[in-house]
């Protein structure tokens, strides 16, 4: 993740925002600001947004996938899962001066990455009636696999005030003051009573971003990962707790693989769940 930053934007500033392979929901994330959005309209001019822009504009002229800026900000959704997204990408970051990535599936290639771990022509042949119309690579992957990256916002989807941290932070010309601990830390500030400890019930939490507000341990849930990996994840001890909380070796892998799958943090966790099954849990 890169965090130096330019000089700040001195003029109304204009942003863009873009989708690949996703839901829409993290660009739903920016509509559902409210009001906020409105004093950021005051202070940037939103030039490129197909989400927002009627299908047919006044002109009759159709909404179209690609802008032709430049861009002072450009946000990204979405993974790179055809050889067109490949190319778009590139003309992407041609004309933008900073491009944050916004949510798992622009982070860590999202859910559509679990086809990097089978052949996808079985799940083509099992989807579609007519697989030979359909043109994708055989894997999804992050943004950062393809183009270089000033910031990665984590989530599925995002949190609001992240996202607004992260373009006011643009904005002024400063580092996004975006906390890298673990959703732990979210529950101690809420006073939520630690649900491995107390009930035995697995949790990714010690090994999850935060940025949730660690609504699921609220709620006596086990944290699933939405929002990928945390600084420096200490895994080994991780699975060795999982497992000490009834998860087998298939179990562990596909919980770290459900949103984040194509996470290079994540990339050891097949190796390090083998080993760990070899020694019976504590």
């Amino acid at each position: 993740m890169v965090t130096e930053l330019g000089p700040a934007i001195r003029t109304r500033p204009t942003l863009a925002v873009w989708k690949f392979a996703s839901c829409d929901g993290c660009q739903l994330t920016l509509l559902d600001c409210e009001d906020e959005l409105l004093g950021l309209t005051e202070r940037v001019r939103i030039d490129h947004f197909v989400e927002m822009t009627p299908a047919e504009g006044a002109d009759r002229e159709r909404a179209r996938l690609e802008g032709r800026g430049p861009y002072d900000l450009s946000l990204v959704e979405g993974s790179i899962s055809t050889a067109e997204d490949a190319e778009r990408i590139q003309h992407v970051r041609h004309i933008s001066r900073y491009l944050v990535t916004i949510g798992a599936c622009a982070t860590a290639g999202g859910i559509q990455a679990l086809r990097n771990f089978v052949d996808v022509n079985d799940f083509l042949a099992a989807v579609y009636a007519q697989p030979e119309y359909i043109a994708t690579l055989e894997t999804s992957t992050p943004i950062s696999a393809h183009v270089p990256v000033d910031f990665e916002l984590r989530g599925c989807p995002i949190d609001r005030r992240q996202l607004l941290e992260v373009i006011n932070a643009y904005l002024a010309g400063r580092k996004p003051q975006i906390s890298n601990h673990s959703v732990c830390f979210e529950c101690k500030r809420r006073g939520t009573t630690c649900i491995t400890v107390a009930h035995g019930t697995p949790c990714l939490g010690p090994v999850t971003h935060a940025g949730c507000g660690a609504i699921c341990p609220a709620y006596g849930r086990g944290c699933y990962g939405c929002f990928g990996p945390s600084s420096k994840p200490n895994l080994r001890a991780m699975i060795a707790q999982l497992r000490h909380d009834g998860m087998s070796e298939r179990d562990i892998q596909r919980v770290f693989r459900t949103f984040n799958a194509a996470s290079p943090d994540y990339a050891p966790v097949p190796d390090l769940a083998a080993e760990e099954q070899q020694s019976p849990p504590a």
